[in-house]
């Protein structure tokens, strides 16, 4: 009998449950003794010009080893620029800095390093240096900041990092007869995983070892490789016991990618463990879109148009967040047979905390959007909402199934998904207790809501190739090498079962 599809005991919780697992913050590793402690000065201002930066009484303070500015790390001239987080596709001047130089653009953009002997003795420092800001207009409407009244980066004379028209075609709801419009807001959201950012650095026989609290330890080595220009075999990364991510732990920040700098400039390893209230300001943020949603159909419930316009917050700085509206665009019809669509994005810099990935990033915001689109039309015309998405479900017979934006739906029978999830949640009994608290008067009423929901998984891969290795032992037990970084979604376990199905050999021994 297969392993698959049995409940077993997952491998990984014993250390989680018995504090036994060691995060990044935790770490005793013999290479880390002696280390070094950094923490960043960073602003409490949303938009100013730096007109003066004292470091002077933070130099001096007890157990401080160094403390470093912008113009400290331009001194040496041995760091080159920060790299551009999407580069070809937004200009060279919109990085982010390595360390604010004359001036800030959100709250919680580092300004300086402070390098000591101990966490406490950092952080001390840090309220000796005196930041003296000339404010700035301030712009945190991503609609506001379109119409370029408050400028961010005045080099690049515009507030738009990118935008993408796909095409707008005045004729799209010709003949539909009734249009509903509405503008939406998908609200920015703080990550705030349990365990904050977190980063050890040491250089150590011509090469630089990082433990990294990272969904993505290979884009962590690739990105230190590059910015360090060091050969692959240079850097070791390595990710321990993880807190959580949602996709804001994929990238290195600037200020992580700084600290190989300051370890090796120091000559010594140094370590980094974010603050939960440094982490709601320094973190990238998720979401940040507003949609205007047009919905064209007929009164019987038939759906003939849609037209998604997007406009994405990226914060000060463009980042993955840019991107996130092209995968809004490719999930934008969600499970339906919509024959025409539209979809427009526009991404703008605000001065706030930049956006990146966050729980399938810029995925469910389209969901939420053609969700929303459906419940407004269903009131529009009077029909059920759950009636008026079956009427326009991706039929079962029509996969693989590609959409107006270009994605092919390899199979699916959503309708019997749908009613399924109806028979489970009794929908006919809850839309009768609905109507009998609303005939009654009840104070307390009840709201149903659906949603059908599609998502693709990752984006594209290219031709990166992957890398495992399986090995037999002499007793019979199997060793399995991956490539894949485990973050949270129990791969110990889920590996393991694999293996053990596919060689008969029992998981214990795996």
């Amino acid at each position: 009998m297969s392993v698959m599809g049995t409940r077993v005991q997952r491998r990984e919780d014993p250390l989680f449950l018995t504090g036994g697992a060691r995060y990044t913050a935790d770490l005793n590793e013999p290479l880390l003794e002696g280390a070094l402690h950094a923490h960043f000065v960073r602003s409490t201002i949303a938009h100013a010009r730096i007109t003066e930066l004292d470091v002077s009484e933070a130099r001096q303070a007890p157990g401080i080893v160094a403390v470093f500015t912008a113009a400290d790390i331009a001194a040496a001239g041995n760091l080159g620029p920060a790299p551009v987080a999407l580069p070809g596709m937004v200009p060279d001047i919109l990085a982010r800095p390595w360390l604010a130089t004359d001036v800030v653009r959100f709250v919680g953009e580092a300004i300086a390093v402070i390098i000591a002997e101990t966490a406490a003795a950092a952080e001390d420092a840090s309220e000796l240096v005196i930041v003296d800001f000339d404010p700035l207009d301030v712009a945190v409407d991503p609609v506001f900041d379109a119409t370029d009244q408050v400028i961010l980066h005045p080099e690049h004379g515009s507030n738009i990092a990118l935008e993408v028209p796909f095409g707008y075609t005045e004729e799209l709801f010709d003949g539909c007869e009734v249009v509903v419009t509405r503008d939406l807001v998908n609200q920015r959201v703080a990550v705030a995983p349990l365990e904050p950012r977190g980063l050890a650095v040491v250089w150590h026989e011509g090469r630089v070892i990082v433990w990294s609290s990272t969904q993505a330890p290979h884009s962590v080595k690739g990105k230190i490789a590059g910015v360090y220009e060091l050969e692959p075999e240079q850097v070791h990364v390595i990710a321990p016991a993880f807190g959580g991510g949602f996709g804001a732990k994929i990238n290195l920040q600037t200020d992580e990618m700084l600290l190989p700098w300051v370890a090796r400039t120091v000559n010594r390893p140094v370590r980094w463990a974010e603050s939960r209230s440094e982490s709601m300001v320094s973190m990238p943020h998720g979401r940040g879109q507003v949609h205007k949603i047009e919905i064209g159909g007929s009164r019987d419930g038939t759906v003939e148009a849609y037209r998604l316009t997007v406009l994405q917050d990226v914060g000060a700085y463009p980042g993955m967040g840019t991107f996130l509206p092209f995968m809004t665009r490719t999930m934008a019809p969600g499970t339906y047979t919509i024959p025409k669509i539209e979809c427009n994005v526009k991404s703008v810099m605000t001065n706030t905390t930049p956006i990146e990935a966050y729980r399938g990033a810029g995925r469910p915001e389209a969901t939420a959007a053609i969700e929303r689109a459906f419940d407004l039309f269903a009131v529009e015309i009077g029909m059920d909402p759950v009636e008026l998405r079956r009427r326009n479900l991706i039929a079962a017979d029509q996969f693989p199934y590609t959409t107006p934006t270009g994605a092919v739906y390899d199979c699916g029978d959503y309708a019997a998904a749908l009613d399924a999830a109806l028979a489970e949640a009794d929908y006919e009994g809850l839309r009768g207790e609905q109507a009998a608290r609303r005939a009654a008067g009840d104070p307390i009423q009840l709201g149903i809501g659906v949603a059908v929901y599609v998502e693709i998984t990752a984006g594209p891969a290219g031709n990166q190739g992957e890398f495992a290795k399986v090995v037999l032992d002499n007793k019979g037990g199997l060793t399995v090498y991956t490539g894949s970084s485990s973050h949270g979604q129990g791969h110990n376990t889920a590996w393991a079962m694999l293996a053990s199905d596919l060689t008969g050999i029992a998981m214990e021994n795996i």
